[in-house]
């Protein structure tokens, strides 16, 4: 067994928020966190005894200061960090009500394919793939392509 089969997975409930126009929500890690200044999907951490949805309602309440409407559980991706290994339950987001208002000093674009932001996190990239695949878009799906590694 590795050392990575024995660490047990951190749930973390990841918002992909798309607009109108088809267009997805990247925000960066902020300052003093892992892998700052990297652009990731928003959302955080279960708490115990919370749902991948309350979760995701709360931190986005939390961190960008928004309100969600209905959620779409999506896919769920397993990575390996070196400081942690998550399980991260990717949930579609349409509607939403508020002002976006980034609590904590990060930074937020909305993008579509190729990705022009960069550094991209490594728990990013699957979904960006999966973008790709369902709206039949080929070629990098990062500008650069230039990953976190």
């Amino acid at each position: 067994m590795s050392g990575a089969d024995e660490r047990t997975p951190v749930d973390v409930a990841v918002g992909v928020l798309i607009d109108a126009d088809g267009r997805f929500l990247l925000t960066s890690r902020p300052e003093g966190k892992v892998y700052a200044g990297y652009w990731e999907f928003p959302g955080g951490k279960l708490e115990a005894g919370e749902s991948v949805e309350q979760a995701l309602r709360r931190e986005l309440h939390e961190e960008i200061g928004i309100t969600i409407g209905p959620v779409q559980p999506w896919k769920i991706e397993l990575m390996d960090y070196p400081h942690a290994r998550v399980r991260l339950h990717f949930c579609k987001v349409f509607a939403w009500t508020g002002e976006f208002e980034m609590r904590e000093r990060q930074q937020m674009a909305w993008q579509d394919l190729p990705v022009q932001v960069q550094p991209v996190l490594p728990g990013t990239v699957p979904v960006l793939a999966w973008f790709a695949e369902e709206r039949g878009f080929s070629g990098p799906t990062c500008a650069t392509d230039t990953l976190a590694r």
